[in-house]
């Protein structure tokens, strides 16, 4: 990067970013050492190398709720996505954090689940339990620092150690953190704690819009939900009946006001912590940017909610049995006749082990190749 470049790159970064957000300068590098770009900062990398990979890619095909064959206006892993980077992005803005270093954690958080969502990452996870087992959280850190070849002189996208960092420390309900790397015993810095965020709102308004939109769930099963009231009081919604525009209303509000319970929230925690570093704010002994105790309170109920009624509805329940039939059947395929497997798979086996790269072709499947390997090997009438 020419001195005079880099300049105006850093400049126009010091001018949103607050003492306790990341600053690229400041960044701790990279495991194997490049120049400077000239004019995009090492964050701005890291995020245009993550949308350029095949893992998030393939995103546009694998389940968040419902299978792709359910129809494709339902939410998929990639729109997800997107929609995380959107509030990321809001909070990062709102609260000083580094824009590009949110967007690219955002980015890569889910690149790691495997097809049929939950339901694949249960069964994987069953599969290798004697094996080294399997989590999204962590095959996502392997795609990013190992299985993505697109440099001659390393593997994976090489990342910064801040962006790593905040992969590595994604921690939601669903999300299980693996950070002996990356200093265990501070939380994770501001820009990490905005994607967990973020992550957190995305999903569960999402599901929600998802599911009256299939019918599974209705307006009238909602009613008694508290955060259901108070947005249908500010509506001056009535019911019963919730048209496609009124249920626009509803999501849109709900996602509003989780984020913007956030920011104040943090704000407020952030200002009476009287923090002033990065450091500072990594070594409190609690997250600064949460959802307040009330709104919290209010989402477990709608957690709650989603669980019994839309995850455990007879629809998904049967998909996640017959993406857990899929799977198990696949791995047991492959693990007894290894030249099943494409040739550069096969490859790997030497290297990672048998179980571990059936486990790495299969984790980055999509859910319509896995059916499509599936009907090949299984369906006696198609061809191979």
């Amino acid at each position: 990067m020419n001195y005079a470049s880099a300049m105006n790159t850093y400049r126009k970064e010091e001018i949103g970013i607050a003492p306790y957000g990341i600053h690229s300068s400041n960044s701790k590098g990279r495991r194997f050492p490049e120049a400077d770009h000239d004019y995009r900062s090492c964050f701005q990398r890291d995020k245009d190398r993550i949308i350029h990979t095949t893992a998030f890619r393939r995103l546009e095909y694998k389940t968040q709720v419902f299978i792709n064959d359910e129809g494709d206006y339902y939410r998929t892993r990639l729109t997800h996505t997107l929609e995380v980077v959107q509030i990321g992005r809001t909070l990062a803005r709102a609260l000083g954090g580094n824009e590009d270093l949110v967007e690219a954690i955002c980015l890569a958080h889910d690149m790691g689940h495997p097809p049929f969502g939950h339901a694949g990452e249960s069964t994987l996870a069953k599969i290798m339990s004697d094996h080294g087992s399997f989590n999204h959280n962590r095959h996502t850190m392997r795609i990013v620092t190992l299985l993505e070849k697109r440099y001659p002189d390393f593997d994976g996208l090489n990342l910064c150690y801040e962006t790593l960092e905040g992969i590595a420390k994604h921690e939601t309900e669903y999300d299980i953190v693996d950070v002996q790397e990356f200093s265990p015993d501070l939380r994770g810095h501001l820009e990490a704690q905005i994607a967990n965020v973020s992550d957190e709102i995305a999903y569960g308004s999402h599901d929600l819009d998802d599911g009256l939109r299939s019918g599974m769930l209705t307006a009238d099963m909602c009613q008694d939900l508290l955060i259901w009231k108070l947005i249908a009081d500010d509506l001056h919604w009535v019911g019963p009946q919730l048209s496609d525009l009124d249920r626009h209303r509803f999501i849109r509000q709900l996602t509003n006001l989780e984020v913007t319970d956030a920011f104040y929230t943090a704000q407020e925690k952030i200002s009476s912590s009287k923090i002033q570093s990065v450091d500072d704010l990594q070594r409190l002994p609690y997250n600064v940017v949460v959802n307040s105790s009330l709104w919290l309170s209010q989402n477990r109920e709608l957690k709650d909610f989603l669980f019994h009624k839309l995850y455990r509805h007879y629809r998904v329940v049967r998909m996640s049995l017959k993406a857990e039939m899929i799977i198990s059947r696949l791995f047991e395929a492959f693990l007894k006749e290894p030249s099943l497997l494409p040739n550069h798979i096969q490859k790997n086996i030497e290297e990672r082990g048998r179980e571990a790269a059936i486990c790495d072709y299969i984790a980055g499947m999509t859910d319509r190749y896995a059916i499509d390997q599936y009907n090949k090997l299984f369906e006696p009438s198609l061809l191979p």
